[in-house]
């Protein structure tokens, strides 16, 4: 092949070369950065949960006397928690019926159902029963007379009592309910709350019938939290089964709050199957609400508090740490949610 054949055929235009040039010197253009999220706003401060306060509400509902469904001091008690509710900024809805226990007897029943921020579709739905036990089965002593329920009723009525102060200051995020259930330990006697026995619907009436006839149609909320038996003295709360069968991503939440807080020691990584029912279960069951139960596990018996429907359940047992414990832990929760 001729060689001035091939370079002139090989020659570039003036022009191309001057481009390649100036790409070669040009250096590369800043990639463009991806879009950032933006930051979300900081929360406001958790309010400070009050153990001296907690306690004292726990004082004033024992002060009625036993709390037994269709009694004068139940009502005096149910009508000083309406109060306090409201006074708390609270809409309240008293839910009425009547329910048939397991002896055959018909008794009123009152739900107290107090909401802050009705108008907000995301809830958070707190609850504890506020009725006590009628008879003091478990003791060896007066089986047939009522007991103070200070720790089963009074305990974690008070807690939630305490947190209701400060949820009319809760701005942001989901609103908030607590339902205080009615005829949750009028339960059939002797081996009662145990998966072998016939009696587990005979327990947690109130909840039952919350669950099959919500005084707000349709009602729905992105967890619930359950408190029962929360203020005795060094109190240990192990996951408890059913609620890690409904709502295991919940107990994760509240757990890893509480260890946050310093309450590790107490809420153990551990979970222990001792609860046959509760008034967590209608809530799963019926309402599709994933809903945990804190509830103390007593090494000693294996299950519930030695003074567990007993006539020592009183203001002895009850212990402010404790409250603490679970108060501060559930505020701080539902103080979190956005």
């Amino acid at each position: 092949m001729n060689r001035n054949r091939f370079l002139r055929s090989h020659q570039w235009p003036a022009c191309l070369l001057v481009a390649l040039a100036f790409t070669a010197c040009t250096p590369d253009a800043p990639e463009t950065p991806p879009p950032t999220t933006p930051a979300l706003p900081e929360l406001p401060p958790t309010p400070v949960f009050n153990a001296d306060s907690a306690y004292a509400f726990v004082q004033r509902q024992v002060d009625f006397g036993p709390r037994v469904p269709g009694t004068p001091a139940h009502t005096a008690c149910a009508d000083w928690m309406v109060a306090r509710l409201k006074a708390a900024g609270a809409e309240v809805i008293e839910q009425t019926g009547t329910v048939t226990v397991y002896t055959g007897q018909k008794l009123p029943l009152r739900n107290l159902f107090a909401r802050w921020a009705p108008d907000r579709k995301e809830r958070i739905l707190l609850l504890a029963h506020y009725d006590t036990r009628p008879m003091a089965d478990k003791d060896d002593e007066r089986k047939n007379q009522p007991i103070d329920g200070a720790n089963d009723g009074g305990s974690g009525a008070g807690v939630l009592l305490e947190i209701a102060r400060h949820l009319a200051a809760k701005e942001h995020g989901p609103g908030v309910d607590i339902l205080f259930t009615d005829v949750e330990d009028h339960g059939q006697p002797s081996g009662a709350m145990t998966l072998d026995d016939n009696s587990i619907d005979t327990w947690a009436l109130g909840a039952q019938y919350f669950a099959k006839n919500p005084p707000v149609p349709g009602y729905q909320a992105r967890f619930g939290i359950l408190l029962d038996m929360v203020g005795a003295k060094d109190a240990v709360f192990y996951r408890e089964a059913i609620s890690m069968q409904f709502a295991p991503a919940v107990v994760a939440k509240v757990w890893k709050t509480a260890a946050a807080l310093g309450h590790g020691e107490r809420f153990v990584q551990e979970t222990k199957y001792f609860v046959g029912t509760d008034d967590h279960v209608p809530i799963n069951r019926t309402l599709r609400i994933p809903t945990i139960d804190i509830i103390e596990y007593h090494e000693a018996t294996g299950a519930f508090h030695p003074s567990w429907h007993t006539h020592d359940d009183n203001m002895a047992v009850i212990d402010r740490a404790s409250l603490n414990a679970v108060g501060s832990t559930v505020l701080e929760v539902v103080w979190k949610e956005r």
